[in-house]
């Protein structure tokens, strides 16, 4: 009989209840939990350090329990001010990197002195990995106020005052007052209608404030809003070299191919970009000159996470 090995068995058993939650009729909270365990260790730096992933996991259930708010050493040697149910950072915790591809072409893309535009900053994991890490100046859009305090937080905790500017705005393709949902967490957007769990909030397009800043990358997550920020941001597109978006529609494929942007996937054990995908990515990369990016993330310095160089 073949001896299988703990990572092996653990991805076995955790692949086998992920089945049967699928074909579930009834769907318990605990089987939502072993899923969410079983994707997690199958994220491509938990695959081979399942265990040791499994007790990070277990270490910050039960220290999230009694604390309100943790600050976790992360990436070199910046923090992050995590609190219990936010989900992405606490993926970070978990993993290191919880959007790997998209976070690992910031690090290997991004240099001291350039401008980053992260819109959708959220807490400021990508504003701490642009600013922090890589030495760049980073504009952070973000509406929502209790981001926005998060995200402060984070900031100075790392002491990135002096380069990073909040813009405490949403971005869309008109200057005027809209509403904005404040009952969903991280999936809090503008809405199309008022409501009991909306507030006012400024927007503003991008070409409107841009002035004679010159971004060379920007980062759209901003729940299905990216459309509308493109459409309020063509002088953003003159002038980045990169752009990676959450959502993409036929008419933002367009505009980004009429300034000269392609679609591509970023594999960061390799520093490849290709037109197939060898890494999972949340959002969607486009480049418009590809051998300027190439050089970049080609000779970027390696990161370490957890003890893992990339």
């Amino acid at each position: 009989m073949v001896s299988l090995s703990i990572n092996q068995r653990l991805t076995n058993f955790l692949d086998n209840w992920s089945r049967r939650l699928v074909a579930s009729q009834r769907k318990p909270p605990y089987l939502y939990r072993v899923l969410n365990t079983a994707q997690i260790l199958g994220h491509p730096l938990a695959r081979n350090r399942q265990v040791e992933t499994l007790l990070r996991i277990a270490h910050w259930q039960i220290k999230s329990r009694l604390q309100r708010e943790i600050v976790f050493p992360w990436i070199a040697n910046q923090k992050l001010v995590v609190q219990r149910g936010m989900a992405a950072a606490t993926g970070n915790i978990y993993v290191g990197l919880y959007e790997f591809a998209d976070m690992m072409f910031v690090l290997h893309f991004l240099r001291r002195g350039d401008l980053f535009f992260d819109i959708g900053a959220n807490i400021g994991t990508y504003t701490v990995l642009a600013s922090g890490v890589c030495g760049a100046k980073t504009w952070a859009f973000e509406p929502d106020k209790d981001a926005i305090g998060a995200l402060n937080r984070n900031i100075a905790i790392n002491n990135l005052q002096d380069l990073v500017r909040i813009h405490d705005m949403a971005v869309g393709d008109s200057d005027q007052q809209v509403a904005f949902t404040t009952s969903r967490g991280t999936e809090n957007r503008v809405a199309e209608t008022g409501g009991i769990d909306c507030r006012s909030v400024q927007q503003m397009r991008i070409d409107s404030v841009i002035g004679d800043a010159w971004p060379i990358f920007a980062k759209l997550d901003i729940e299905k809003g990216e459309e509308q920020a493109l459409r309020g941001g063509k002088s953003l597109l003159k002038r980045l070299q990169a752009i990676s978006l959450e959502t993409i529609s036929p008419w933002s494929l367009n505009a980004l191919s009429e300034h000269g942007f392609g679609r591509m996937f970023y594999d960061p054990f390799t520093r490849s970009l290709s037109t197939e995908p060898t890494v999972p990515s949340a959002n969607a990369l486009f480049v418009k000159d590809f051998e300027i990016v190439k050089k970049r993330v080609v000779s970027a310095s390696k990161i370490t996470i957890f003890g893992r160089s990339v």
